[in-house]
């Protein structure tokens, strides 16, 4: 199958992300970073073929992906739904949440995100 992982093509583009991410990936960050929920870990802007994945946890394959108006056209749904069968040929789930929920109720996104973690 070959390697899916940290495309080395898109190595500026992933530190670019994370450098200049939206104010919405900052935050959701400060609780992911650091296996501060529920012990998991959590990357940021990790590539698995050609897509980068706003956070994703290794160990639950389990992508977290935070939605802005442009995911929100015809055009974006198209390419969230394919970016989804991709991932799940590798078992990889993919969970969303617009952006504005991680400022109106980050609360609700932990119990989300955490009610998606595969039983310890």
């Amino acid at each position: 199958m070959g390697k899916i992982y940290t495309n080395t093509n898109l190595k500026e583009k992933r530190r670019d992300l994370r450098n200049n991410g939206t104010p919405a990936e900052g935050r959701l960050w400060i609780y992911l970073k650091n296996s501060q929920l529920e012990g998991r870990k959590f990357r940021r802007q990790h590539s698995i073929e050609n897509y980068i994945l706003d956070f994703y946890c290794v160990s639950e394959k389990l992508a977290v992906e935070l939605d802005g108006q442009e995911h929100f056209t015809i055009h974006g749904s198209r390419n969230n739904d394919h970016r989804d069968v991709v991932l799940k040929k590798y078992g990889i789930r993919t969970i969303r949440y617009e952006n504005k929920l991680i400022f109106n109720n980050i609360e609700s996104v932990f119990e989300d995100i955490k009610s998606h973690f595969k039983q310890s």
